[in-house]
C-alpha cells in the first residue's frame, strides 16, 4: 500500500489532538481528480469541528483527516474526466484536506490563472468564494457606508476590498491595533476596535449618526448582534460569522420594526456546488487582475497543523493561515 502524509484527529479536543499520520494514497473515481496539494487551506470551521461542534450539521467522527481542500497540481483523473486536466494548477475543494494528496470532484475545482501563485489560490479557496457570495448578498452600492466586522480575517479582509472596489465607504471593526492597521492598509476609511465597550456607537458616529447602510458580520454571537445595532433604519445586515460557535441571532420583530433586511449566508447550509465553483472562479480572476489580494498572515508546515489551530483559537492570526504541504 502506498501511503501519503496527512494530519488526523483521533479524538475531539484541543489543537493537541491533531497528529501526523500516514493514510492510503487516494484514487480518483468517476468524475474526480487527484490533486497533489502545495498548500492546504485552514479555516475557522476546522477548529470548531475538531472540538466536536456541529455534529448535527457536519457528521465527522474521529479518526478523520480534517480540512476542506487547498491548491496544487492535478496528478490523475478518473473515469469521464478530460485528460487535459492532468498537470494543471487548480484550487480544489475537498474533504480530508490536511494531506499531501486529495480527491476532488472535477465539477468543483477551478483552474488557477496564470500569474497567480498557488498560495494565493489556496487562500482564496473558501474565503474568496465566501467573500464573493457575501458581496452578492449585500448588493454593495457606490457611495454607501459599509461596516465589515472581523475585517482582518480571511473572508472579512476580502469583503472589505470588494466593498471598497464597489465605491463604498468602509468602516472596519476588528480586535487590536495590528488588525486595524491592516484594515486601513486595505482601504478602510474608519476603523473601530470591537473589544471596547460601545464600539457600535462609534460606528454609527463614523457613518454620520444614523448608522451604516450595510453591515457584514464575520464575528457572530454578541459581537454580531452589536454590529446589527449599528445598521441604519432601512439598511441591510449580512451575517456569516461563528467565531464563538454561534451565529448572531437577530430577533425578526426587531429587524422588521427597523426595516432591516437580515441575511444569514450559511443558514440554509452550503450553496450548490455550481454556485460555489462560479464564485471561486470569480475570486481567482479578481485576484489575478489585482483587484483583491488575500492576506496570508501565517504559514505552517503540514506537521504543525496544531500551531495553526492554536493561533486561530487565540485570535492571534491576522488574515489567512495555510499549511505548506
Amino acid at each position: 500500500m502506498v501511503a501519503v502524509r496527512a494530519i488526523e484527529v483521533r479524538e475531539f479536543g484541543g489543537p493537541e489532538v491533531l497528529v501526523p499520520a500516514e493514510v492510503p494514497e487516494p484514487v480518483a473515481g468517476a468524475g474526480q481528480v487527484v490533486v497533489g496539494l502545495e498548500v492546504a487551506d485552514v479555516i475557522y470551521l476546522d477548529t470548531l469541528l475538531r472540538a466536536g461542534w456541529g455534529g448535527d450539521i457536519f457528521p465527522v467522527r474521529p479518526p478523520y483527516v480534517p480540512g476542506q481542500g487547498g491548491a496544487g497540481t492535478v496528478l490523475a483523473v478518473g473515469e469521464g474526466v478530460d485528460a487535459a486536466w492532468a498537470g494543471r494548477r487548480v484550487a480544489a475543494p475537498a474533504s480530508a484536506g490536511y494531506a499531501e494528496q486529495v480527491v476532488a470532484e472535477v465539477a468543483e475545482i477551478a483552474p488557477v490563472p496564470d500569474g497567480l501563485g498557488l498560495a494565493e489560490a489556496g487562500a482564496l479557496l473558501h474565503d474568496g468564494t465566501t467573500a464573493v457570495l457575501l458581496a452578492r448578498a449585500g448588493k454593495v452600492r457606490e457611495g454607501e457606508t459599509v461596516l465589515v466586522a472581523a475585517a482582518a480575517g480571511g473572508a472579512g479582509s476580502l469583503v472589505l476590498q470588494l466593498a471598497r472596489d464597489a465605491g463604498a465607504r468602509v468602516i472596519a471593526a476588528a480586535r487590536g491595533e495590528r488588525k486595524l492597521a491592516l484594515a486601513r492598509e486595505l482601504g478602510a476609511e474608519h476603523t473601530v476596535d470591537y473589544s471596547e465597550d460601545g464600539w457600535q456607537d462609534r460606528v454609527r458616529d463614523a457613518a454620520g449618526g444614523d448608522g451604516v447602510d450595510l453591515a457584514f458580520d464575520g464575528a457572530g454571537g454578541e459581537l454580531g448582534r452589536a454590529a446589527f445595532r449599528a445598521v441604519a433604519r432601512g439598511g441591510r445586515f449580512v451575517t456569516y460569522g461563528t467565531s464563538g460557535g454561534t451565529f448572531a441571532e437577530i430577533d425578526p420583530r426587531t429587524a422588521a420594526e427597523r426595516d432591516v433586511r437580515v441575511t444569514n449566508l450559511l443558514e440554509g447550509g452550503p450553496p450548490p456546488a455550481a454556485v460555489s465553483q462560479a464564485a471561486l472562479v470569480e475570486a481567482l480572476d479578481l485576484a489575478a487582475a489585482g483587484r483583491i489580494r488575500p492576506v496570508i498572515g501565517a504559514t505552517y508546515p503540514l506537521a504543525r497543523a496544531r500551531d495553526a489551530h492554536d493561533s486561530l483559537a487565540r485570535r492571534a492570526t491576522v488574515g489567512k493561515s495555510l499549511l505548506v504541504v
